[in-house]
């Protein structure tokens, strides 16, 4: 495979995991916006009284919820966003890495020698 061939697939799998690492970041995002709405929900509940009642949507029907019950679904959403949140931190950094690495392979290689010698110039110089 010749060194072009090498670079254009190196890059083509670059951009798929750039695309990898928007989505991750998209879907970090609305797990934070869902985050924030239970905790918004959870603090709600818990200014509620006895006598408040609490109702839950279902389709386009209110009915009427326990508050013990509805308390501990948010609760549980709440572990679940949370638990969600740290896979999706495992795999953006798991996604970062790899884009890292492929973009290391994608830039182009400057030979230590093209490096070295207009430095060696400018010291012949002074």
């Amino acid at each position: 495979m010749s060194l072009e061939a090498r670079l254009q697939a190196a890059s083509a799998d670059f951009q798929k995991l750039q695309a990898e690492l928007a989505d991750a970041v998209e879907a970090r995002q609305r797990l934070d916006a869902q985050l924030s709405e239970n905790e918004l929900v959870r603090k709600e509940f818990a200014v509620l009284t006895p006598k408040n009642v609490v109702y839950k949507m279902i389709g386009p029907v209110l009915v009427k919820q326990e508050q013990a019950e509805a308390t501990a679904n948010v609760a549980k959403r709440l572990e679940f966003i949370r638990s969600e949140i740290k896979r999706m931190e495992a795999h953006l950094q798991s996604v970062s890495e790899k884009s890292e690495k492929k973009k290391q392979e994608v830039r182009p290689r400057v030979p230590a020698s093209r490096v070295a010698r207009p430095t060696a110039d400018r010291c012949a110089r002074s």
